[in-house]
């Protein structure tokens, strides 16, 4: 249904108004009618479409019906089909009538002028302005959606110093440009139309802190003038004669929160002159909506471009190694030097690299975690950059725990969960056990997550860890059947298994942490009759359970879906360290596995742990390299995951034709 204005007329004397092309006038031939009279006719230009609405039936006019009665379920409707060359150049004549006679008792006259004014975006998602689109105002999801999608603009194209690209009035490089999503204003009709009006681009007072926008008058970056966002709430728009376009490039400044959908709706609006001292009366608005594009995590299924890793000074042989698994693996390694970790090497818990996208731009998008150790400043100094966002969420308190660490925050290749589809896949974080008190990820951070829409967050129990974190009992590696992926979850019941098979091949006497220093070594038959040991991994083991319980029913996964990987945890106040590396704490790039050296038994000249990972794992097509990371990492209660940090391609799947 066409946008509708109602107008009234006179028979004293002719009136005149703007009809905005695509809107239809609703006539208010009833209230200008002489008190005597009973019917009415209707003529029009050429120019003009008429029509008659009586008892709910339109007829056309011309029609075969001369006159029409004037009572309430009347109504007559203008419209035009194309701008006015001149202004009122098309007319509408109601004639009255008084019973049943032939001579009109008056007449009221309409001068017409008809204006093209249309406010575009990219609502088609196609990359390019989408013009005259219907329901712009409304935003959809899914691969019929309509709407327009606009970036964070939390880059830093400008230069290697100071804030992100938003966070200033000003447009600085044309880089800084491509960041922003196209919306241009067209207006067409008799340039004296639009002196006699006024055009007001103008966005809501609740939405002008999370958009910035933008008048380019010009090709030189001088010319681009802010002139919407950060308190500026409306705009005059001019129109200058012969010119049928206004350039605006809009800005994105902050994600889709609490509170905050994600929605923005632009408007431009037609004023018209009321009288000498009285505010202008608006006839026309024309309304877009743009959603700011999510924060999306990539799991390790997806194509892997850089490793990040701290060089500590003490962890030089890991880093070296790392160096030649990367380069097998197809993959950049970026190293931060001392200077810039200042000891701290845990920088997954630091960051998390997801990405951004919109139907003309995509770029990666780093997310600073709360916990703010030695590493606070990476993220901001070294990984924000041209191409490369950042955002972060701190509580108030700035009151954070381990759990608040971005090892326990991973997120799960796409899934389908009882036919509802997670083409992005679902974010997993930490939490602790349902009935009990304990920590949690603070509400900032989880808030975020949530927002973002697109990749539904699940918890887990991971407080029976010292440290908490997620990665340290589960992982997902690729896989070319099934599902695409497998669930590794660490197992104390498989290592059970294992080691009571290797002593009852005899070789109960092989050593644990082989290749150590003396004195750490442990028989498989010592580590079977430690009892202490044993309860405790079978509450361990029980955790594990809870949380494999709420992978099938969060992820819809099966048994077929999971691999447990044989692992023993140690005791410290009653909660679990990895007793020997931790393997499904791994590194994943592609096919090629970077899993931590367990240094188990050695039989028959190769260690057993290794041995029956490579035969769960490498039947998938996967490629198992065991790095050493026992002094650097494991010693430091935590692994070669914990260690790194991946950047990965974007889904080719994109988050619009989604549904949540």
């Amino acid at each position: 249904m066409a946008q509708q204005r109602w107008v009234r007329l006179s028979v004293e004397q002719p009136t005149s108004t703007v009809c905005v092309l695509g809107t239809e006038l609703s006539l208010d031939v009833r209230g200008a009618a002489p008190l005597d009279a009973t019917g009415f006719d209707v003529w029009g230009t050429p120019g003009v479409n008429l029509y008659v609405i009586l008892n709910g039936k339109v007829m056309k006019i011309p029609s075969l019906l001369p006159k029409w009665p004037l009572d309430a379920s009347v109504e007559v409707l203008a419209g035009m089909d194309m701008p006015s060359v001149e202004v009122d150049d098309e007319k509408v004549r109601i004639s009255y009538f008084k019973n049943s006679g032939k001579t009109p008792i008056a007449k009221a006259l309409l001068r017409l002028t008809c204006v093209e004014i249309s406010l575009d975006a990219d609502t088609n998602r196609s990359g390019s302005v989408s013009r005259r689109a219907r329901d712009k105002s409304h935003w959809t999801w899914g691969p019929d959606g309509k709407g327009a999608i606009l970036l964070v603009n939390c880059d830093r194209d400008d230069s290697q110093e100071g804030g992100m690209d938003n966070q200033d009035l000003q447009v600085r490089s044309y880089e800084d440009l491509r960041d922003m999503s196209l919306m241009i204003l067209t207006t067409r009709g008799p340039d004296e139309a639009f002196v006699e009006h006024q055009l007001l681009l103008h966005v809501s007072a609740s939405d002008n802190d999370k958009v910035g926008v933008f008048h380019t008058r010009g090709k030189k970056l001088s010319q681009y003038k802010h002139i919407l966002g950060s308190g500026k709430l409306s705009y005059p728009v001019e129109h200058a004669s012969g010119q049928e376009e206004a350039i605006f490039y809009v800005e994105g400044l902050e994600f889709p929160d609490i509170g905050f959908s994600g929605l923005v709706s632009f408007h431009v609006t037609l004023l018209e002159a009321t009288g000498k001292d009285l505010p202008e009366a608006p006839i026309f608005k024309d309304t877009v909506v743009f959603r700011i594009a999510p924060w999306i995590m990539t799991p390790n299924t997806l194509q892997p471009i850089t490793v990040y890793v701290c060089s500590t000074g003490n962890n030089d042989n890991f880093v070296s190694d790392l160096n030649k698994f990367t380069t097998k693996a197809g993959c950049n390694l970026i190293i931060c030097p001392k200077t810039e970790n200042r000891g701290d090497q845990w920088i997954q818990d630091e960051m998390e690299i997801g990405y951004v996208q919109a139907p003309h731009k995509s770029f990666p998008v780093v997310f600073d975690s709360p916990r703010n150790r030695k590493l606070d400043v990476f993220p901001f100094k070294s990984v924000l950059g041209p191409d490369f966002g950042y955002v972060t969420r701190e509580p108030a308190d700035k009151v954070v725990s381990s759990l608040d660490s971005f090892g326990n925050l991973e997120v799960s290749p796409p899934v389908t969960v009882q036919g509802k589809e997670y083409p992005l896949g679902r974010i997993l974080i930490g939490s602790y056990f349902p009935s009990a008190e304990g920590d949690e990820m603070v509400r900032v951070v989880r808030d975020f997550l949530c927002a973002q829409e697109v990749q539904c967050p699940v918890e887990l129990y991971s407080e029976w860890l010292v440290v908490g974190h997620v990665d340290e009992f589960m992982t997902f590696v690729p896989a070319a059947d099934r599902k695409g992926f497998r669930l590794l979850l660490a197992s104390p019941s498989a290592c059970y298994k294992l080691l009571n098979e290797k002593e009852q091949e005899g070789y109960g006497d092989a050593m644990m942490f082989d290749g150590l220093e003396a004195g750490r070594q442990k028989s498989i038959s010592a580590i079977l009759s430690d009892k202490a040991l044993r309860g405790h991994n079978e509450y361990f083991q029980k955790c594990i359970d809870w949380n494999r319980d709420i992978f099938k029913e969060e992820l819809g996964l099966t048994e077929d879906d999971i691999i447990d990987i044989p692992q023993l945890f140690s005791t410290r106040k009653g909660k679990a360290l990895a007793y020997f590396p931790d393997m499904v704490n791994m590194l994943v790039l592609g096919k090629y596995l970077g899993i931590p050296k367990p240094f188990g038994p050695i039989i028959q000249d190769e260690c057993c742990l290794e041995r029956e990972v490579r035969q769960l794992l490498e039947p998938l097509g996967l490629r198992c390299t065991f790095l050493d990371d026992f002094e650097p990492y494991h010693l430091g209660w935590g692994e070669v995951h914990c260690g790194t940090n991946v950047r990965r391609k974007a889904f080719s799947f994109k988050w619009w034709n989604m549904i949540p």
